[in-house]
């Protein structure tokens, strides 16, 4: 699927959601050296609006490498827990930032959460948060109670 968003008369494509996460990832020089990294500023910020827009369900139908070639891949998408998915199934990758900086991201919320978000919406809405933003959200994660990640 094609990703796309216009800042002033520059219309920015994004060929897949690979491409737009990768857009979106703020500047390194690996990233830069692949040749997968935004071509500017403006580009990135591009990138970010437009993933903010993506449906959290989005990711399930569009895998970032193809399901039939990885079998992380398939893992993720098989273990995936559709149940738990179910509250937030309706919300945009901008949305579910808003709601994990919220005082409704308790610990125990993201625990009831966990099967149900993949490694990909995660950096997602990751890409869309400020380092402020991260240090906030840490209070929903008690590490000595549950893990958060790797599942």
């Amino acid at each position: 699927m094609v990703y796309r968003h216009t800042i002033d008369a520059t219309s920015y494509v994004f060929d897949n959601l690979r491409d737009l996460l990768a857009k979106a990832t703020p500047p390194r020089s690996g990233d830069r050296l692949a040749g997968i990294a935004a071509d500017s500023a403006e580009q990135m910020i591009a990138a970010r609006i437009a993933l903010a827009d993506i449906p959290l369900k989005q990711f399930l139908h569009e895998t970032v490498i193809p399901y039939e070639d990885d079998e992380i891949t398939r893992l993720i998408i098989d273990a995936h827990d559709a149940s738990a998915f179910a509250a937030i199934s309706s919300l945009t990758v901008g949305s579910f930032r808003d709601w994990l900086l919220s005082d409704a991201a308790s610990g125990e919320a993201l625990k009831k959460l966990s099967r149900g978000v993949t490694a990909e919406m995660t950096a997602a809405v990751s890409k869309l948060m400020r380092n402020q933003d991260l240090r906030q959200g840490h209070h929903c994660f008690d590490p000595r109670r549950h893990r958060v990640g790797i599942r």
